[in-house]
């Protein structure tokens, strides 16, 4: 038996990688959603910028994996009977970049709840998206931002040329706009990343410097430091083989499992919709295929097919499930843990 590491098509070798479940299973309570209080729903893979890095392979070429607006409408219809909802986070690719992305976002405002735009920041420097940025403050949106370091050199070098003074200009923007402003609501928080395949550093101490950095050099100021771990699939993971680092990274991950992580991991409250409306348990597990379980929310007799938003009645169907894990998901167990809310512990 082989250890399921997706996107690597032979898998890492169980006596150098030991399989995630067995290891969750062994120390850890079973991994099952609870309640539904988040929903994840990825827009789509357009994207002005091409990173290292990303999960999502996202770019500018990629243009045809788009959430249509019958899907979006469809999502937002299934919200208003999801009882312990709260939080609605809209990523991609670059979600802005999605001609259904302002309706979505007023139609949850509509509703009471809160929305998170991940923003790769540049996107709001580019001509046709000079809207993006005060419509997200007039709907009070909270914006979780990417800069994985405050250097530019490094930026760049995970980014490419230009980022990270593109980057600067635009939490510029959003602090003019009131975005982490003393007496604002709006909330902006900035996405670390490491830059090498390690763990990241403690956060809190990683924020302290980001808040010293950005203010000494840009007068920029932020809410808080998500310190996020970059999971080895798609084109990190092809990144990692291809210098021949990937098993000594997942052995990195292994090796740091902590139990305690596990028990807080995002997608014991969250549901993932993909572009399409197919469903996952977190958007890695999206990005590699590996669908939430069918359950009876279905609403055909013996349904058999993989749950999408066309084929269920109501998100909350998937509170109390268990959740399919594969190796990657040591990078949200390993260290302090990693969510898209940054360390777990």
């Amino acid at each position: 038996m082989r250890s399921l590491l997706p996107v690597i098509n032979t898998g890492l070798p169980t006596d150098i990688v030991q399989p995630f479940a067995a290891r969750v299973a062994r120390e850890s309570s079973p991994l099952r959603r609870g309640k539904l209080t988040q929903l994840q729903i990825n827009l789509g893979k357009l994207c002005n910028q091409s990173c290292t890095h990303c999960h999502v392979e996202a770019g500018p070429t990629k243009k045809r994996e788009n959430m249509d607006a019958a899907t979006a409408r469809r999502v937002v219809e299934l919200t208003k009977s999801c009882g312990d909802l709260q939080l609605v986070d809209l990523t991609g690719g670059a979600p802005e970049m999605n001609p259904m992305f302002r309706e979505l976002v007023q139609d949850f405002r509509s509703q009471g709840l809160r929305v998170i735009d991940r923003c790769n920041l540049t996107i709001l420097r580019q001509p046709g998206f000079e809207w993006a940025a005060p419509f997200l403050a007039d709907h009070q949106v909270d914006i979780v931002a990417s800069l994985p370091c405050y250097l530019e050199d490094n930026v760049d070098g995970q980014r490419g040329d230009g980022v990270f003074r593109q980057s600067i200009d635009a939490l510029r923007q959003l602090n003019d706009l009131g975005y982490a402003a003393d007496d604002s609501a709006l909330r902006l928080d900035l996405v670390f990343n490491p830059t090498s395949p390690s763990l990241p550093p403690d956060q809190a101490n990683l924020q302290a410097d980001y808040k010293r950095e950005l203010l000494s050099r840009y007068g920029i100021r932020f809410n808080h430091l998500l310190a996020i771990t970059n999971i080895p699939i798609k084109r990190y993971a092809m990144y990692l083989a291809k210098r021949q680092r990937l098993e000594q990274y997942m052995k990195l991950l292994e090796d740091n499992f902590n139990c305690q992580a596990a028990e807080n991991v995002m997608c014991r409250s969250l549901l993932s919709v993909a572009w399409d409306g197919s469903l996952y348990d977190c958007d890695f597990n999206q990005m590699i295929d590996l669908p939430v379980a069918n359950t009876d929310a279905m609403t055909r007799a013996n349904d058999q097919s993989a749950a999408t938003v066309w084929n269920i009645d109501s998100f909350d169907a998937f509170s109390d499930r268990s959740i399919a894990t594969a190796d990657h998901c040591y990078g949200c167990t390993a260290g302090a843990g990693s969510s898209c809310g940054g360390a777990l512990l």
